[in-house]
């Protein structure tokens, strides 16, 4: 990997370090040591400023003083500087994550968010409703009227779940995707009711036991985007007015 001056010291920022204290290390790295005036020469830092930048990139642990007339400074090894930033980090990330930590158990509980999350792009979509069917301990339901949608993952996970004893129902308009699927042994398959025939929409419905569902829709550039949610009252809701309005009319 090619780094230059510049990459370098907006790491370092990155790392902590100001502009200035960068710089003045890097230069004490090409000097070995030095003055302040033979860091200004080489560092793009006033003379003036050196002296205050060095007392803090000593108070880092990135520097020794030599306390000798003028004063002169010599960088810590690289090895040394790595384990100083590296004991920062960590001490900071520590400090922000134990607060975040506290603040978290200081939560009284007394609302619940539920979780409705969004899925964009056809793979990730395949490897959610994966994700979903493996959790099933009872029953699913999978429908599409796209049989491109019915990926060979998906085809295997339905077969697992139907050997293992969950009860598998595949709906879908398209005799291929009933077909395809009605194959397997211990899925059964049906067709949505009428009033659905003139959906050009939707993508894929699951339904895991009582509280997993994801529903998605075909976007007008062919692409797939679905909302989904496990262990929650929205899915439970959902999955309700589902299968009232997947029931034929008597």
């Amino acid at each position: 990997m090619s780094v230059d001056e510049n990459d370098a010291i907006e790491a370092f920022e990155r790392l902590g370090l100001t502009s200035y204290e960068a710089k003045v290390f890097i230069a004490l790295q090409r000097l070995g040591s030095g003055t302040a005036r033979d860091v200004a020469r080489i560092a793009d830092v006033p003379r003036s400023q050196v002296y205050s930048v060095a007392e803090r990139l000593e108070n880092r642990g990135l520097l020794d003083v030599q306390q000798a007339s003028p004063i002169r400074y010599r960088p810590v090894s690289l090895e040394k500087a790595q384990r100083t930033l590296e004991d920062r980090f960590d001490r900071e990330c520590e400090r922000a994550l134990t607060y975040v930590e506290q603040v978290r158990n200081e939560s009284t509980g007394e609302e619940t968010q539920e979780d409705i999350w969004t899925v964009r792009g056809r793979e990730r979509v395949d490897d959610r409703v994966v994700n979903l069917l493996s959790s099933a301990d009872e029953r699913i339901v999978f429908g599409t009227r796209l049989s491109e949608l019915v990926v060979d993952p998906i085809e295997r996970c339905l077969e697992e779940q139907a050997n293992e004893g969950t009860a598998v129902v595949v709906m879908s308009q398209n005799d291929s995707v009933r077909n395809r699927l009605g194959s397997i042994e211990g899925v059964c398959t049906d067709a949505p009711p009428s009033h659905h025939e003139g959906d050009r929409r939707s993508g894929r419905i699951v339904i895991v036991d009582d509280d997993g569902v994801l529903l998605s829709v075909i976007d007008d550039d062919g692409g797939e985007t679905a909302i989904w949610s496990s262990g929650s009252r929205f899915a439970s809701v959902l999955i309700q007015l589902i299968e009232v309005s997947t029931q034929t009319p008597e």
